[in-house]
């Protein structure tokens, strides 16, 4: 007895998916455990798993599609059973993969025209009933473009024209065109993902719903940098992975977020919920795009904790394995532009939350230490919040005890 294949829930907020890959064909021989398929939602990609054995025998929805959670997306049939592959659709005017169909000008029936060969088209102004076809199968190639368009055009005799009468002196107007390079110029479309489209609406909503405000400081990396220089073989040695600066701020931000709760709340309908707990977004470029996965009850986790869980977080993000739960919720984002390079930026709040740090690039500056001109490694920072319940003057205070927390390490083991 057939059994079916269905979009399992992934979490409350997520009643719809992406089909990303099938990782198998109508025919295969399936174990349970088996990864079937790669599905997209609007938070993560994860696999549909086998939870029987058998041979797939249908497919029931392809890559691209949008599928409902609990849907049937596949059949396994009993092992043993003989299910013939899936045969290949025929081409139609709507369905065509492979070019675009136009009429055959030799045969009255339909011509295949290939991509590269309708961009000739287009570059030549022609149309595909002025070509012959050569390709296999009356498909229309590139080639067969070209070579229409270098064949000599019959020329015709002149008609006789009349002299120009002499025109009045007139203003001279020159138009000069700049033509195009040489060689094919590309044009490519692609869907949004699934991904990138709740990306879109978030940052959209917390443009439009909160009343953003951004302020920005500098921090003296000298002794954050000096303290991980003097530590860093030992910490290697005991945890196996190495100390970066991220956990510094984690911790000075956890720091100033209990000084300053406001900064860790949220607006719900006419209320403002406060959290006695940090639940620290981290933003990571994922493989597919931005993903902010969450490290709970970060405050209660020492140096090692913080940049254990920011590693196993990273990894997955850029494999494509997180779970809807490392995602959902978070009361405070920290995005950190300067591993790409940012020297300044203004980031945007993670709806419903109400503050985003946004670390940058270190660069040696030139600062007046003591009455006298020193280089000195420096970072811009940016705390962009919700004015609705954060104050200038909170926002301020907030960003200047980070400052101290990271000027002066110490601060963050005495937690003063």
């Amino acid at each position: 007895m057939p059994v079916e294949v269905k979009v399992p829930s992934f979490g409350d907020s997520i009643v719809e998916v992406v089909i990303s890959q099938w990782f198998k064909k109508v025919g295969d021989t399936i174990a349970p455990d088996d990864d079937l398929v790669e599905v997209e939602s609007e938070k993560s990609t994860l696999p549909i798993v086998a939870t029987h054995g058998g041979v797939l025998q249908e497919i029931l929805a392809q890559p691209g599609e949008t599928v409902a959670v609990g849907s049937v997306v596949a059949r396994l049939a009993d092992a043993g059973t003989a299910v013939a592959p899936a045969a290949p659709a025929a081409a139609t005017p709507a369905t065509a993969t492979n070019g675009t169909l136009a009429p055959s000008p030799s045969s009255g029936g339909e011509t295949i025209v290939m991509p590269a060969a309708a961009r000739a088209l287009a570059d030549k102004g022609l149309s595909a009933s002025d070509v012959t076809a050569s390709g296999p199968g009356g498909r229309l190639l590139k080639e067969d473009v070209l070579k229409h368009s270098s064949a000599p055009a019959p020329t015709a005799a002149p008609a006789a024209q009349p002299a120009p009468a002499k025109p009045a002196p007139a203003a001279v107007s020159t138009v000069i065109s700049t033509p195009a390079p040489a060689g094919e110029r590309v044009i490519r479309r692609q869907p949004l993902t699934t991904i990138r489209k709740r990306i879109a609406q978030r940052l959209v909503e917390a443009q439009h719903n909160a009343a953003l405000l951004t302020t920005f400081n500098e921090i003296d990396m000298s002794a954050a940098m000096a303290l991980r220089k003097e530590y860093q073989d030992k910490f290697v040695e005991k945890y196996g992975i190495k100390l970066g600066f991220m956990s510094f701020f984690v911790k000075a931000t956890i720091n100033a977020l209990l000084a300053y709760p406001a900064i860790n709340a949220e607006i719900q309908g006419g209320d403002v919920v406060m959290h006695d707990y940090v639940d620290m977004g981290i933003a990571v470029g994922g493989g597919k795009g931005l993903v902010v996965p969450v490290i709970r009850s970060a405050e209660k986790l020492s140096f090692a904790e913080i940049e254990m869980s920011i590693n196993k977080l990273a990894k997955r993000a850029m494999e494509n394995s997180l779970k809807p739960q490392d995602l959902e919720g978070g009361t405070f984002t920290i995005s950190n532009g300067g591993v790409y390079g940012s020297l300044l930026s203004t980031p945007i709040v993670n709806p419903p939350q109400s503050g985003v740090l946004g670390m940058h690039s270190i660069q040696d500056r030139a600062m007046v230490v003591n009455g006298q001109i020193v280089a000195r490694p420096m970072m811009y920072v940016a705390l962009t919040y919700d004015h609705r319940i954060v104050d200038g003057k909170e926002a301020v205070s907030f960003l200047k005890r980070i400052k101290e927390c990271v000027e002066s390490p110490l601060r963050l083991m005495l937690e003063v």
